[in-house]
């Protein structure tokens, strides 16, 4: 099993930017893809971004794409998701997730394939 803190979230103008973290318990940490979703209030949660386990493939929503990366550190058991140019349509809690992977350049982007979540960051933007 994994468990998973997220941190970073905040209120922040429209065009700024955000880095969250979701930091991993456990020692294997580069066997776990990993993903960023966000559920705004009155909808449903939505995939945002992932990246495999080696951190070489990554993958992003058409609504975050050229604005949000995702990226991780293996040796800290940490993924990041760097925001950029965020606007209020952002504003969500956000939340990260992980699935052991047979694979290291496997990655999904299916809220269905994570069995494991953290508790949630909030990011407000401000328009």
């Amino acid at each position: 099993q994994v468990q998973l803190v997220e941190s970073g979230g905040g209120l922040v103008q429209a065009g700024g930017s955000l880095r969250l973290s979701c930091a991993a318990s456990g020692r294997t940490f580069s066997s776990y893809a990993m993903g960023w979703f966000r559920q705004a209030p009155g909808n449903s949660r939505e995939f945002v971004a992932a990246i495999s386990g080696n951190g070489g493939s990554t993958y992003y929503a058409d609504s975050v794409k050229g604005r949000f990366t995702i990226s991780r550190d293996n040796a800290k058991n940490t993924v990041y998701l760097q925001m950029n140019s965020l606007k209020p349509e952002d504003t969500a809690a956000y939340y990260c997730a992980a699935r052991e992977t047979l694979y290291s350049d496997e990655y999904y982007c299916a809220e269905e394939g994570y069995p494991y979540w953290g508790q949630g960051t909030q990011v407000t933007v401000s328009s």
